[in-house]
């Protein structure tokens, strides 16, 4: 059974979609950022917070980093990842590709997987698509992710293309070990191909037919935002959706600014994750309708209006710009929960709105004075 995306409403003058789809764990309306919860939490936010007050729908956890810490064992002890985390929610999980690229010295790429070392002890592990799908059984989330390989940029044509082809190779593997196993805890799990191919178009496209004829439950888009050129990103993403099912939800890996995220949106995407709002919470840097804010800049001091007048969240409910920015000169712990707190809430705004928007048949023109708006430094 494929992760079938009813959809509602199409923009008239994008690609844009406002769908939802069902997993055992939930309903998730599309457009839909899930927050990144690594290694089974999301930095600095708990997760009653994260339900209740964030409303988040859907959750990111890494089958790499579960997989070194706490292990697959403790998981399957507990009853799966939902149980462990205490999230009654869908969680997505990645399959670690996108975490042993970034230890290109520390890895070794073979035709039937990858050998790495751990970044915590240095101990040598070897990852098969099997391997990977056996894991993320272990960790009971409703969507597991292919191992990939995501190419580094800049790259040339011959490695992108030898690139692409053990990816589609390794995808075969991953299809079988799905087929060939069943979950642990009840709920079903879907699949999701991944389309690489760097920045060629004709890559971009025999990775997309190569996954198709596989029939996996959805796809991504991965192997971008990875330091290719803004415009590029969405002249690839623009291109590379006219070749994913129209009745599945499409992901884009690991984007990424709000700007990114209403610029994909118009081009087809339906998911997103990225560690933007947790990570530059914690280094002050709030978001809001209006631009982006320092809270270190000192002509906060004595500023009490909430971070954002046009937010609901519970800090800017409870707290004023002032008071944030003497938490995180003081070095206090609470600046980070309420900053991750106040980003995450900004994100799964900005997709609500541009949902209804989609459905209200003005997203274009939103999204066009939205972008500029949300762009500025302050």
């Amino acid at each position: 059974m494929l992760l079938k995306l009813n959809i509602e409403s199409l923009d008239k003058s994008s690609k844009a979609r406002a769908g939802w789809f069902e997993t055992d764990h939930g309903k998730v309306k599309t457009p839909i950022f899930m927050p990144v919860g690594t290694q089974g939490t999301v930095k600095a936010v708990n997760q009653h917070y994260l339900s209740e007050e964030i409303k988040a729908q859907i959750v990111l956890s890494n089958t790499y980093h579960l997989y070194l810490r706490p292990g697959t064992e403790i998981l399957e002890s507990a009853g799966g990842l939902h149980k462990f985390m205490n999230w009654q929610k869908p969680i997505l999980t990645d399959s670690g590709g996108y975490q042993v690229f970034s230890l290109s010295e520390l890895r070794k790429l073979k035709s039937d997987g990858v050998e790495f070392r751990s970044h915590l002890d240095g101990a040598k592990h070897f990852f098969t698509p099997e391997k990977v799908i056996g894991i993320q059984r272990n960790i009971g989330s409703d969507i597991m992710m292919v191992l990939d390989e995501c190419a580094p940029y800049p790259c040339d044509y011959d490695y992108a293309k030898n690139s692409v082809q053990l990816t589609s190779n390794w995808a075969i593997l991953n299809k079988e070990a799905f087929e060939n196993s069943s979950p642990l805890y009840g709920h079903k799990q879907f699949q999701f191909g991944i389309i690489q191919g760097s920045v060629y178009k004709d890559l971009r496209e025999k990775s997309a037919i190569d996954l198709l004829k596989l029939d996996f439950d959805s796809y991504a888009i991965g192997g971008l935002a990875v330091g290719e050129p803004t415009e590029e990103m969405y002249e690839l993403v623009d291109f590379t959706t006219d070749f994913m099912p129209t009745d599945r939800p499409r992901y884009l890996m690991g984007v990424g600014k709000p700007e990114n995220i209403l610029e994909a949106i118009a081009r087809g995407v339906d998911m997103f994750d990225c560690v933007m709002p947790t990570r530059n919470a914690r280094n002050a840097n709030v978001f809001t309708w209006n631009g982006t804010l320092s809270m270190r800049n000192a002509k906060y001091k004595d500023d009490f209006t909430p971070l954002d007048g046009n937010c609901n969240c519970y800090a800017c409910r409870n707290y004023t710009r002032a008071y944030l920015r003497h938490l995180f000169i003081a070095e206090e712990i609470l600046a980070l929960e309420l900053a991750s707190i106040h980003n995450l809430y900004f994100y799964l705004q900005l997709v609500t709105e541009a949902r209804i928007h989609i459905v209200e048949g003005d997203f274009f023109e939103w999204k066009n004075k939205t972008v500029i708006e949300i762009s500025n430094k302050n």
